[in-house]
């Protein structure tokens, strides 16, 4: 199979048959072999139903129907794990993203060997307040902290190698930084593509300005996992070596002045250095400890189930 195109949704009754019908045109004049991964995330409208009619047109449609809305990034991984394609294609529900870009991000794959390549929406037809100027400050921020020089990290509409999703774990809130999480598994050959950005067509957003604080929330996170989450200890034990090595210091040149210097002067408890070194000590110790014990979880932490799947349409298991 050449590609798996993985679409998670919500609530997106309007636009499912004529997404369908426009991907179906372009896998047809570019004669690829395909599937077609629906992800309902708890949809609460008739698309289920929809993709259950479609499911039954077309054998390359296929569904999988979570029993709440989870998020984005749990859908992802649903549909990652069961994409049989040698290139995976991302897309959103809404008709924002548009199917003929399809074969050139599959050419990118193929024949450029690139192990990921990520839609830039260069021109958007969203609300420059709301949407677009939180973009930028978001993207750049984002570009900054990861060192992935992407333009756009919230883009849907991407293609991957297989191996890449395969092997990386899409969870919490981490869609946005599928990227990032890619560059760390060792994926590094990752492009850009300008792809065209339509208006929506029906509905309404599903992301407000919220989306934005936890993203910036969650780069911090990424931050984090990316260059300490298989180490904490050398983040929190160096932190708290340093913190103690103050504290020693302060303690040490209390005692030496007490003893040496002024053995008549005030009761070292009633020095303020007294409480600096006490509490540096306490913090250093307690930031050796966090680091320990993240060392422990990492070596025995397993993977958890994050979603819960209620239906499934036409997925064969391997």
């Amino acid at each position: 199979m050449n590609i798996s195109i993985v679409i998670p949704l919500l609530n997106e009754e309007e636009s499912l048959k004529e997404l369908h019908d426009w991907i179906v045109q372009v896998m047809q004049s570019n004669h690829f072999l395909y599937e077609i991964l629906f992800i309902d995330d708890g949809s609460t409208d008739t698309s289920w139903n929809i993709i259950s009619e479609l499911s039954q047109k077309n054998p390359s449609v296929k569904g999988i129907r979570f029993l709440k809305n989870f998020g984005k990034s749990q859908a992802l991984h649903a549909g990652f794990k069961a994409a049989k394609g040698d290139v995976i294609i991302t897309m959103d529900a809404d008709l924002q993203d548009n199917p003929e870009e399809i074969s050139e991000l599959y050419k990118l794959i193929k024949e450029e060997n690139y192990d990921l390549v990520s839609g830039w929406k260069k021109k958007r037809y969203d609300s420059i307040l709301s949407k677009n100027m939180p973009s930028k400050l978001f993207n750049w921020a984002a570009r900054r902290t990861s060192g992935v020089k992407l333009h756009d990290f919230n883009c849907g509409l991407k293609a991957y190698k297989k191996e890449v999703v395969k092997n990386i774990e899409v969870s919490g809130e981490m869609h946005r930084y599928i990227p990032v999480l890619a560059k760390s598994a060792g994926f590094s050959k990752i492009g850009e593509k300008v792809v065209q950005h339509q208006a929506r067509k029906y509905g309404k957003t599903k992301f407000g300005m919220e989306r934005f604080i936890n993203g910036f929330l969650d780069l911090i996170t990424i931050w984090f996992v990316s260059k300490f989450g298989k180490r904490p200890m050398h983040l929190f034990g160096a932190l708290g070596v340093m913190m103690f090595i103050i504290g020693l210091g302060f303690a040490t040149y209390l005692g030496i002045d007490k003893l040496f210097i002024h053995p008549t002067g005030r009761l070292i408890t009633e020095r303020p250095q007294f409480f600096i070194a006490l509490t540096a000590m306490i913090i250093g110790t307690q930031l050796f400890l966090a680091g320990f014990l993240g060392e422990i979880m990492v070596r025995t932490r397993k993977n958890e189930t994050r979603y819960t799947i209620l239906e499934e349409l036409n997925l064969t298991k391997d």
